[in-house]
C-alpha cells in the first residue's frame, strides 16, 4: 500500500480550490504581505491567466529585492551512471540499455579540475541510487577531493540517513539536492517499479535528515509531468514550509525539473507547457521571496532568457547528463546522458545573454572557510547560496 502523507505535507483546510478562485482572488494573492496555499491556489488558478503580466512583475520585483540583479551559476558532474531501481522516466534506469560507467577517482580529479578551469565555483555531484560501483564511500571520496577545488559542493545522489550525511558534511559537502519525483504516493508507487527508490517515506524524509546532520542547503522539487501539476505545486510549497519552519537557519531551494526525452521512450502523463510553468514559477516567488528558485538546462534558451531574473534566481549551465563529459577525450566516448540537455550554450554565450538583460552571472557566493566553522557557530549562518 503507498505511504500515508503526512500532516505537514497537506494544505490547510478551507482552501479555494483553483477552479472556483477568481480574479479578485488573484489581485488579492499578488498584494499579500504573507503567500501562502490559499495565495498559491489562487495564482495557479485559470483566473490567473489573463494577469500573467503583472504577476511577473510582482516575481521579478521580488527576486531583485532579495537576490539584486545577479544569477547564481552551478554546474553539475555525474560521477556514475549505475542504478538498482527501475524509475520509468530515467534513462539511468536499472533495465535500460544504456552502457554503464563510472568515473574513476582519477577521472573525477580531471573532470573537476577541467571545470574550475571555466571558472566554476560549485558543482553538484550526481549519481543513481546506491550501488556498489558507486556506493557511499566512494562519493564521500569524490566530495573531498571537490572540497579542494570548490567553495561550494553539493550532491544530488540517494537518500541517507543523518549519520552519513555527517560524514559528507564534515568531507566538504555544504547541501543535498532530492527531488521527490511525485508527491503522489500512489502514482509514486506506480512509476518507480523495483529497488530502493520504491520507499516514498524514505525519500521525503532525507532533505530533513541531511539539515539534522548540519547541511547548510537542501533543494527540492517535484519533476513536473508525473503527476497533476496544481497538486504538485501545492505540496512542494507545504514541503519547503515545513522545512523552513524547522531549519530556518538553513538555505532552502527549489526546483522545477520538467520530464524530458530519454533512453526509455517515457512520455509525461501531466505535460506541462511553458505558460504554466512560467506560472508556477511566478507564483512560488510571490510565496517564497527569499528562497533561491533554480532552472536547469533542461528547458529550452528561449525559455531560461525569459525567466533569469523573473524568479529565478539560479541556474545551471554548460551541463553534461553524460558522466564526466567536460573532459574532451572523455567526452567523445561518454554513454548516454540521463536525460536530453536542451539548452546546449557555452559559459561565454549564456554569461554574455545575462549581460544584455542588465544581470550579473555570480560564480561564488559562498567561501569554502565556512565549512571549517565549529557546528555550534554554522547553525548561526543564513545560507543563500
Amino acid at each position: 500500500m503507498p505511504n500515508p502523507l503526512p500532516d505537514w505535507l497537506s494544505p490547510p483546510p478551507g482552501i479555494k480550490r483553483p477552479e472556483f478562485c477568481t480574479e479578485r482572488d488573484v489581485l488579492a494573492a499578488l498584494a499579500a504581505d504573507d503567500a501562502g496555499p490559499a495565495e498559491l491556489a489562487a495564482l495557479l488558478s485559470p483566473a490567473a491567466d489573463a494577469l500573467l503580466e503583472p504577476m511577473a512583475q510582482r516575481a521579478q520585483a521580488l527576486t531583485v529585492r532579495h537576490f539584486g540583479r545577479t544569477i547564481t551559476l552551478y554546474v553539475p558532474l555525474y560521477l556514475s551512471n549505475y542504478c538498482s531501481s527501475g524509475c520509468v522516466y530515467c534513462g539511468f534506469a536499472s533495465d535500460r540499455t544504456t552502457p554503464r560507467s563510472c568515473l574513476s577517482e582519477a577521472d573525477a580529479s580531471q573532470e573537476m579540475d577541467k571545470l574550475k578551469q571555466m571558472g566554476f565555483e560549485e558543482v553538484l555531484l550526481l549519481t543513481g541510487e546506491r550501488t556498489p560501483k558507486a556506493d557511499f564511500e566512494y562519493l564521500e571520496r569524490c566530495v573531498a577531493m571537490a572540497a579542494t577545488r570548490f567553495h561550494q559542493v553539493t550532491v544530488e545522489a540517494f537518500p541517507m540517513g543523518v549519520d552519513e550525511y555527517q560524514r559528507l558534511s564534515q568531507a566538504g559537502c555544504a547541501g543535498i539536492t532530492l527531488y521527490q519525483e511525485t508527491y503522489d504516493p500512489e502514482q509514486y508507487e506506480r512509476l518507480h517499479r523495483w529497488g530502493p527508490k520504491r520507499d516514498y517515506a524514505a525519500r521525503l524524509e532525507a532533505p530533513e535528515h541531511a539539515l539534522q546532520a548540519g547541511m547548510r542547503t537542501v533543494g527540492i522539487g517535484a519533476l513536473l509531468g508525473l503527476s497533476e501539476p496544481v497538486m504538485e505545486a501545492t505540496r512542494l510549497l507545504q514541503h519547503a514550509r515545513h522545512l523552513r519552519s524547522r531549519y530556518w537557519r538553513s538555505g532552502i531551494s527549489i526546483s522545477f525539473p520538467r520530464v524530458r526525452p530519454e533512453a526509455g521512450g517515457f512520455k509525461a502523463p501531466f505535460p506541462v507547457d511553458d505558460t504554466f510553468l512560467a506560472k508556477l514559477i511566478f507564483a512560488f516567488r510571490i510565496c517564497l521571496r527569499d528562497m533561491h528558485l533554480v532552472l536547469s538546462t533542461r528547458e529550452s534558451p528561449q525559455f531560461r532568457d525569459g525567466m533569469a531574473g523573473v524568479g529565478i534566481s539560479k541556474m545551471s549551465i554548460g551541463s553534461r547528463t553524460t558522466v564526466g563529459g567536460y573532459v574532451e577525450d572523455r567526452a567523445k566516448s561518454a554513454p548516454g546522458g540521463q536525460f536530453e540537455v536542451s539548452d546546449q550554450r557555452d559559459i561565454t554565450t549564456f554569461c554574455n545573454m545575462l549581460c544584455t538583460h542588465h544581470l550579473q552571472p555570480l560564480f561564488k557566493n559562498w567561501d569554502a572557510a565556512y565549512r571549517d566553522a565549529p557546528p555550534r557557530a554554522a547553525a548561526a549562518f543564513t545560507v543563500c547560496s
